[in-house]
């Protein structure tokens, strides 16, 4: 059998080329004009954290990846890979299909599966010997990046295979996964950030209804730690929401560096006030330096308005009162499990919803607020009487201040 692939026509694209090409995308489902991404991971690789816009065509699900990876460890690689070959040959003629949907690429009639068993026939060492990757000085244009866990043979094999069948736009990733991540870090850690503006005040006042109108009012002046994490930053912030892993936290912030280092260089940069952890998600150190130095801006409202605002944002839909119960057992026990124990749950119950505000309000919320925000001095006091005002009022003490 001739040698499967020659180790020239491998292309792999650093991880810093990759994330030029994919710019400042930001969205977790934002796919690139430049490029298309495809992740051959297993759907819980992808779940933890993926590159911005990457589309998952996993070559294993997860448990074949658990399989193969028992294999690999307790029996042999050798095992492994004749279990891997097997799954692989049944699936490739899907897998491509995918990946030409996806990349707009018209599929040769070829017998794939055949060719896979052919290729993977002399065995593991023989496969990777043949899949040496070599550097890609450019990228081709609109190319289509696949990428496995660290660059191997997961992604190197599909990108040769699609490759001889006369894909030539398709590239692989050094190091893969691992190699984007190392780069993520390396962005937010050299991370400068620009003059930096703190909208605080007491949890209700409307800080992130006042921060994304800002967005509105003035694109790309913001910083929202809140969205990227999935999360309100307290005890009760995961209601009605979907918060991410550390690892996709830290791919949407590096995304959101990128495009304000790219649009906006020098700012304004406004946050809104948080503590050193979003959930459990926690804010790498130049990005918590930029928050804690920045120039704080009090935003303030009746404690009616309070009310009114954590209503809505907390039981605005229906669900999210299940989700509440399961959290106000804990809001009781600090409070005093023997006068608390159930008072909260039953109010919720009872749907005396604004009494159950009021009391996590004043017996809960407002001392720790109080508590953290000891020491601190504000620039600018700013009543929020409805967000759009609040927002364009914060913008021009903004604007007056950099003039």
């Amino acid at each position: 059998m001739s040698s499967f692939v020659s180790p020239s026509t491998i292309p792999t694209a650093t991880p810093a080329q990759v994330l030029r090409c994919i710019g400042s995308g930001e969205g977790a489902g934002e796919r690139s004009g430049a490029c298309t991404i495809i992740d051959l991971r297993s759907p819980g690789e992808y779940a933890d954290d993926h590159l911005p816009g990457a589309v998952n065509l996993p070559l294993f699900d997860d448990v074949e990846r658990s399989l193969i990876g028992t294999l690999y460890k307790r029996e042999s690689p050798d095992k492994a890979f004749s279990e891997g070959r097997e799954l692989v040959s049944e699936r490739i003629a899907d897998l491509f299909g995918a990946i030409a949907e996806a990349a707009d690429w018209d599929m040769p009639d070829i017998d794939l599966p055949a060719r896979v068993l052919e290729i993977t026939s002399q065995g593991i060492d023989a496969l990777s010997e043949s899949l040496r990757s070599a550097p890609l000085e450019r990228m081709p244009e609109n190319p289509v990046i696949l990428h496995c866990w660290r660059g191997g043979m997961r992604s190197l094999s599909v990108v040769a295979l699609l490759r001889m069948c006369g894909f030539d736009r398709a590239v692989g990733v050094v190091q893969g996964y691992k190699g984007y991540r190392k780069e993520v870090a390396a962005e937010i850690e050299a991370w400068k950030a620009p003059d930096s503006f703190v909208i605080r005040g007491y949890t209700g006042v409307g800080k992130t209804l006042v921060l994304r109108e800002l967005e509105r009012l003035r694109p790309d002046w913001t910083l929202d730690l809140e969205l990227m994490a999935g999360h309100r930053s307290s005890i009760l912030g995961m209601v009605g929401l979907e918060p991410v892993t550390q690892r996709h936290f830290e791919t949407r912030l590096a995304a959101r560096i990128r495009r304000l280092s790219a649009i906006a260089p020098n700012g304004p940069l406004v946050y809104e006030g948080e503590s050193r952890k979003i959930g459990d998600r926690i804010l790498p150190s130049p990005v918590w330096s930029s928050l804690q130095s920045g120039t704080n801006i009090l935003l303030y409202a009746d404690i009616e308005t309070r009310i009114d605002v954590l209503i809505d944002d907390y039981l605005g839909r229906d669900e999210n009162r299940a989700d509440l119960r399961l959290q106000l057992p804990f809001i009781e026990k600090r409070l005093g499990p023997v006068k608390w124990k159930g008072a909260l749950t039953a109010l919720l119950d009872a749907k005396a919803d604004r009494d159950l505000v009021r009391i996590l309000l004043e017996e809960y919320y407002d001392p720790l607020y109080e508590h953290s925000e000891k020491g601190k001095s504000y620039r600018h006091r700013v009543e929020m009487r409805c967000h759009k005002q609040a927002a364009a009022e914060i913008a021009e003490v903004i604007e007056a201040s950099e003039s």
